[in-house]
């Protein structure tokens, strides 16, 4: 069983910047942020292949957010920047080590293991 916990959030004004981390246990294939805004359905953010290096991102924070995984550390990172008010949400990290059971970056079935969430607030 893997464990992942996230770290980093918190509140900034719109145009700001926030680091998210996620410390995975064990042996990981894919690890992805996703996030829940109020009222809102689980979306996915971004994804990484943790041993390849692919990323991808939705679209509404590609060229705003970066996702990155160090191995060593066994730890990925999400750098938030220009946020914006409708990126407040509970930030959650995920993450597989199956090779088998992928339904895609997006699908909330392709993760296995989950974190609690950290909360990032952004004031207009």
């Amino acid at each position: 069983q893997v464990q992942v916990v996230e770290s980093g959030g918190g509140s900034v004004q719109a145009g700001g910047s926030l680091s998210l981390s996620c410390l995975a246990s064990g042996y990981t294939l894919w690890m992805a942020w996703f996030r829940r805004g109020p009222g809102d359905e689980r979306e996915a953010v971004a994804a990484i292949a943790t041993k390849e290096g692919s990323t991808f991102y939705a679209d509404s924070v590609k060229g705003r957010f970066t996702i990155s995984h160090d191995n060593a550390k066994n730890t990925m990172y999400l750098q938030m920047s220009n946020l914006k008010p409708e990126d407040t949400a509970l930030y959650y990290c995920a993450a597989t080590g199956r090779s088998g059971g992928f339904y895609g970056w997006r699908h909330v079935d392709t993760y296995n293991y989950w974190g609690q969430g950290t909360q990032v607030t952004v004031s207009s």
